[in-house]
């Protein structure tokens, strides 16, 4: 089995991608209440401020703070995939291992995390994360996204409204590495 390695490093900001198991499913915005109340029980439990979240049908991406001497993104990432998938019906198709394990179908196993380094690398994470819905052809204009801390980066002032960026500007510079994408693709 491999042997993982997470940086940790407590009180930092993490940037994530978190998929489904099944990679043509509209599970994660059919369900996005379901979602944000999992979100809202964790973080009463375990807080972290979120930066920056956008909810694709079958992944997300997100930007996390965590606190002052806290480094336990995954204790985090647990209990909100246990919090979302345990109110949902068991019809996802599971292996003789995971029904054994009592373990649900919904998430993929692991998840993808990079420490964020610098402002810069910060700013890279926050818009490719906001991008995101005009990178896979969901809409047109980011505006019209509605599962996406964009609307509140809007209000703040941070972006115009119409903001947007070619996607060749921000497709493969950062987030996810090549690597991780072509597991995820099954290369």
């Amino acid at each position: 089995m491999p042997n993982y390695r997470r940086a940790r490093v407590p009180g930092a900001t993490y940037f994530f991608t978190v998929n489904l198991r099944d990679r043509s499913s509209d599970l994660l915005i059919r369900e996005v209440d379901l979602l944000r109340e999992a979100v809202r029980a964790v973080r009463a439990r375990h807080p972290f401020h979120i930066d920056a979240w956008v909810v694709l049908p079958e992944h997300m991406h997100c930007m996390w703070t965590l606190p002052p001497g806290d480094a336990d993104f995954a204790v985090r990432w647990k209990a909100i995939k246990f919090a979302f998938a345990k109110r949902l019906p068991i019809n996802e198709s599971r292996t003789l291992k995971q029904q054994h394990r009592r373990e649900r179908g919904i998430w993929q196993r692991r998840y993808w995390e990079h420490l964020i380094r610098d402002e810069q690398d910060y700013q890279r994470h926050f818009d490719y994360i906001h991008f995101n819905p005009l990178k896979h052809g969901y809409v047109a204009r980011l505006a019209d996204w509605p599962y996406s801390s964009f609307h509140r980066a809007v209000a703040m002032g941070v972006y115009p409204e119409d903001w947007c960026l070619a996607a060749e500007q921000l497709d493969g510079a950062y987030g996810e590495s090549a690597e991780f994408n072509n597991h995820r693709n099954g290369g």
